[in-house]
């Protein structure tokens, strides 16, 4: 056989191999790799979804994602922030669910609006609309929907507020007891007879440079021992408020890691793993 025909040859079976793949599709990768070479497993991914949860004002809209593992998971609750739910909040649900927890972010606004506007102004205004009675039933109607999947461990439900969710994640402990965690990121307090109703074990996040929510947290730490409650409370160095958010004063430093790595010890401790 000459060295030219072994050429002609070599070429006509690397072609016919390659068609073979392409008709084949994904399914004819294997083709690529070495005989007995294994394809690496993908990074975690959720699977996540919006879904529409009944509730006793109406239909909650709400995104929800189910981390991968093969025993039932705690569940996290997730409140956005005073500009309704944006983009940014299922993203914190995803990395919940990377951790090992199913979450899911209601959209506060829908029983009564339909949905959150993309405008944060407008987003505003229509939550200084509600009122705290449907804040709370739309929660409940949350809780218990999460509360009742079967991939879900079955009262092992903790909340996450961020700015005005932060507040509505300390007052919903007030109205839930068998909330059995709760995680304040920058969140005004509930009055001090609210404060005796909380079963829940309290977290709070806040950013050093945050004056307005800061200077109240020495009595908030007083009526919470007073009345016997669980409150930890941390203040992270060179943020400000809503410093977990991407884009705010802190946001690109080392703090934020910080804090959210406290933040899934204390619901691992609190809701299990």
């Amino acid at each position: 056989m000459t060295e030219l025909t072994r050429r002609v040859r070599g070429a006509a079976s690397y072609a016919a191999v390659f068609g073979l793949a392409l008709a084949l599709g994904a399914g004819g990768a294997w083709l690529a790799r070495p005989v007995g070479a294994t394809r690496a497993p993908d990074a975690v991914t959720t699977h996540g979804e919006w879904v529409k949860i009944a509730g006793k004002n109406g239909t909650v809209r709400a995104y929800v994602a189910y981390p991968e593992r093969k025993s039932k998971a705690p569940a996290i609750i997730v409140i956005h922030e005073i500009f309704g739910l944006t983009d940014w909040e299922p993203t914190v649900v995803d990395r919940f669910a990377k951790e090992g927890f199913v979450a899911v972010v209601p959209d506060l606004l829908s029983t009564k609006h339909g949905r959150s506007p993309t405008d944060p102004d407008s987003g505003r205004k229509l939550i200084g609309d509600l009122e705290p009675e449907r804040i709370t039933a739309d929660l409940d109607a949350t809780y218990g929907w999460v509360n009742a999947l079967p991939s879900v461990l079955k009262d092992h439900v903790g909340t996450i507020g961020f700015c005005w969710g932060g507040g509505q994640s300390f007052r919903y402990a007030t109205n839930n007891p068998n909330l059995r965690a709760a995680v304040v990121c920058y969140g005004p307090a509930p009055d001090s007879a609210a404060i005796r109703r909380i079963q829940a074990p309290v977290l709070g996040i806040y950013g050093e440079n945050d004056a307005r929510i800061n200077s109240q947290l020495p009595e908030v730490v007083a009526e919470m021992q007073s009345a016997g409650k669980t409150f930890a409370q941390e203040v992270y160095p060179g943020t400000g408020h809503g410093f977990l958010k991407p884009g705010r004063e802190g946001s690109d430093g080392p703090q934020p890691a910080k804090a959210w790595k406290r933040i899934d010890e204390f619901f691992r401790a609190r809701l299990g793993k």
